[in-house]
């Protein structure tokens, strides 16, 4: 799912496991920002997020923790390029951006890839969660367009959860071929499609999201608050499961190296 400001959907339940490999793709002009690899002032090491969402980036900050390096944005570090996302599943798609924008930022980068999946379109929007109503859609279009796709469905028909995958590349250790092992975790939010719209908190599909625990009509994801969300959200399942693995598979910075005179 693009990461376009103002779009996304997200939280979750599940594992956690490591690969290694190749592909990646990218389009367009301006590449990385100023000496790209990892320092920020005295050769601390940090974590370029992939994404332009302010909304995400905010909250991934806060579900990592302080333990985290510092995480910065593609707009922080002045990336103009877009992946074209062509995976079939949201950890092929995660993947992909890891490892495109690693290669572009020369620096350790986290990509998420996530959405929501609706039982009654089997599975459905599923990687198309943020262009479900077109590439430029608004959440307000893309809220408008699955109500009317249920319209009717009682609510045992209207099941769905959301889903994110986190996957981490340092190009640091990249093999001799050039492949970039990864990490990557995965976290879901089971619930049901509300139907009406209900909330102002949130993004996304939030507003009619109603997780699992609530009944038929009770408050959707944009009527709770940030740390009710945070204790049951797919993102923040996710990204638990990356705090703990990040410590092990990130290389700490090299020591900045001052000039002899």
């Amino acid at each position: 799912m693009s990461d376009r400001p103002g779009g996304g959907a997200h939280a979750a339940s599940g594992g956690a496991h490591a690969a290694s490999g190749g592909a990646h793709a990218a389009s367009g002009g301006a590449h990385a920002a100023s000496g790209g690899a990892h320092a920020a002032s005295g050769g601390e090491r940090r974590l370029l997020l992939a994404t332009r969402s302010a909304h995400k980036l905010r909250e991934l900050r806060e579900l990592l923790g302080p333990t985290a390096p510092p995480l910065v944005s593609l707009d922080d570090l002045g990336i103009a390029d877009e992946v074209e996302e062509t995976g079939a599943t949201f950890a092929a798609n995660a993947r992909l951006k890891a490892r495109t924008y690693a290669r572009l930022a020369r620096m350790p980068t986290l990509a998420d890839d996530s959405g929501i999946e609706v039982d009654a379109l089997d599975g459905g929007p599923g990687v198309r969660t943020r262009r479900y109503a077109g590439d430029q859609a608004t959440d307000a279009e893309n809220n408008a367009k699955l109500l009317a796709a249920l319209e009717g469905l009682p609510p045992e028909r209207r099941g769905a959860r959301y889903v994110c995958v986190l996957a981490l590349v340092d190009p640091t250790s990249a093999g001799p071929r050039g492949g970039m092992p990864f990490i990557a975790t995965r976290g879901t939010c089971r619930g049901r499609i509300a139907e009406v719209p209900s909330g102002p908190n949130g993004f996304g599909y939030d507003p009619i999201f109603e997780p699992i625990a609530e009944p038929p009509g009770g408050r959707t994801l944009g009527r709770y608050s940030a740390a009710e969300k945070h204790a049951i959200s797919h993102r923040a399942r996710a990204a638990r499961r990356m705090a703990r693995l990040m410590a092990r598979h990130l290389r700490p910075a090299r020591p900045a190296t001052r000039g002899g005179g």
